[in-house]
């Protein structure tokens, strides 16, 4: 059975990031740029693994947030202190996927150490209590982005008002 950490907001970290629409190379992960990407992560994930942070959380989007639940599952394998946390807007977030996002999804939820549903109905603002639930409960960001205007844009100013560090990779 495996240790758990004790959850505090100076050891833990959250992400945003854009969905596939967002990514220059989309749904394709072969491609070497999404490749770099996921290098990126994992190795920013490290550096704040060896600053303190030992819990994650993951709002389990499609694109970036997939990619930052695998590379921290990861790390829980070689630093099996480390904790993780889907962080779920509302039950029926992946409901519209494809099969094979709902099914990557429903993996990687299930070997997320805690399981929290901001709201269990969809409603117009459940995505935004999403992301500042993670934020309120970090002490710092780690974000997929290059100016574009959305919800990692907005994270990452509420973040940087919340006096998070904020660690940003350029897709």
């Amino acid at each position: 059975m495996r240790q758990v950490y004790r959850l505090t907001r100076e050891t833990s970290c959250c992400f945003s990031g854009y969905r596939p629409e967002k990514l220059p190379w989309h749904t394709n992960e072969d491609d070497p740029r999404c490749q770099e990407l996921k290098r990126k992560i994992e190795t920013e994930l490290e550096q704040l693994y060896q600053s303190g942070m030992r819990h994650f959380f993951c709002g389990m989007a499609r694109g970036s947030d997939m990619y930052f639940c695998e590379a921290a599952l990861n790390l829980r394998e070689k630093y099996t202190e480390i904790t993780i946390e889907a962080a779920i807007p509302c039950e029926a977030q992946a409901a519209k996927w494809n099969e094979w996002e709902r099914s990557r999804y429903f993996n990687l939820v299930g070997q997320c150490d805690v399981e929290t549903f901001v709201s269990r109905e969809y409603t117009k603002d459940c995505m935004i209590r999403r992301n500042r639930y993670m934020v309120d409960n970090s002490a710092a960001l780690l974000a997929v982005y290059d100016g574009k205007f959305g919800g990692t844009m907005q994270t990452i100013e509420y973040a940087a008002r919340k006096g998070l560090r904020v660690v940003t990779i350029v897709p």
